[in-house]
């Protein structure tokens, strides 16, 4: 079966405007790269589905919601501390952002398909309580719960290769010893959010269900290599249900906003390994989100090398 590729006008407008990092340019860099590799013909385009609130609040609280929503009225001011500025229409297109990872996970567990990328998600800085680093909505916490809710799917596996630390789902998951988490990232001592330390490997009952992997700033494919193979031994240990990745782009040598110095090659690495991993424990049940990547070649390279492993 073809995966699934959600790709659209709607989702690629998740962005802000007047020079700001996450643009809205990010999505057409992908596509074009993707139909100039054929790879556009072997997957299957879906249209975005825009959530419900009820969906949203599975994992976001009321009150970050109705202020989403107010702050997407007006148009001014800011999500979080300065970092997410708010626009007019933000919270529809959030909305469409959470609501078509929910219309994958749906299609996968239906039995549509085994696979999905959704270049535009992987929003992973939001907390329940708060927007965060360029993130208005969580979409991968609200697939979390829906999983659970939804789909009677306990035990996932969430792995983050993101250059930024996935603290907005590490830390509300943190002592759900159900939720595996591995996350590869530059050193917290280094970069935004400053978390996501070797030594946080869970709490209470989830003890030892999580791995931090830092990587130094210059670090290339070779440590990332290195630091898959612990973070695999984890994956293949705890068996999960489901997988999802979120697969930033904003390691790769060049990014504005990180240091690393990856190539895509990584990403085409942990992406294989994964649909390795699902196959083998899940039924091939794996999501993958674009998250972050600020230098448009890098994150058409990026993306299109794990979207080439999922088909």
């Amino acid at each position: 079966m073809k995966p699934l590729l959600y790709v659209d006008t709607v989702l690629g407008n998740y962005g802000f405007p007047d020079g700001h990092p996450l643009s809205i340019d990010r999505q057409g860099a992908f596509w074009r790269e993707a139909q100039r590799l054929g790879l556009d013909a072997r997957a299957s385009i879906c249209e975005p589905v825009p959530a419900e609130r009820r969906a949203i609040e599975r994992f976001h609280t009321a009150a970050h919601v109705d202020r989403v929503i107010t702050l997407s009225e007006t148009g001014s001011g800011f999500l979080d501390y300065g970092d997410t500025p708010a626009i007019v229409g933000m919270y529809e297109t959030a909305a469409a952002v959470v609501g078509s990872a929910l219309d994958g996970a749906a299609r996968i567990m239906y039995g549509e398909a085994l696979r999905s990328f959704q270049p535009i998600g992987g929003l992973h800085h939001a907390r329940r309580h708060r927007a965060a680093g360029f993130c208005v909505f969580n979409d991968l916490g609200v697939l979390i719960e829906t999983l659970r809710c939804e789909h009677g799917i306990c035990r996932i596996a969430y792995v983050d290769i993101d250059v930024h630390h996935g603290d907005g789902v590490f830390y509300e998951f943190e002592s759900d010893p159900d939720l595996v988490v591995v996350d590869i990232h530059q050193d917290g001592n280094t970069l935004y959010p400053g978390t996501g330390h070797m030594h946080e490997t869970g709490r209470g009952a989830a003890a030892g269900t999580k791995l931090n992997l830092p990587l130094a700033s210059g670090a290339g494919d070779a440590a990332f290599m290195r630091t898959w193979q612990v973070a695999e031994e984890l994956l293949q240990r705890q068996r999960a249900e489901f997988y999802i990745l979120q697969c930033g782009a904003d390691g790769l040598a060049g990014d504005p906003l990180g240091e690393l110095r990856l190539s895509a090659a990584a990403h085409a690495h942990a992406a294989q390994r994964l649909v390795v991993l699902s196959t083998q424990h899940a039924q091939g049940r794996l999501m993958a989100f674009g998250g972050g990547g600020y230098e448009l070649s890098n994150l058409a390279r990026a993306w299109c090398a794990v979207l080439g492993r999922l088909v």
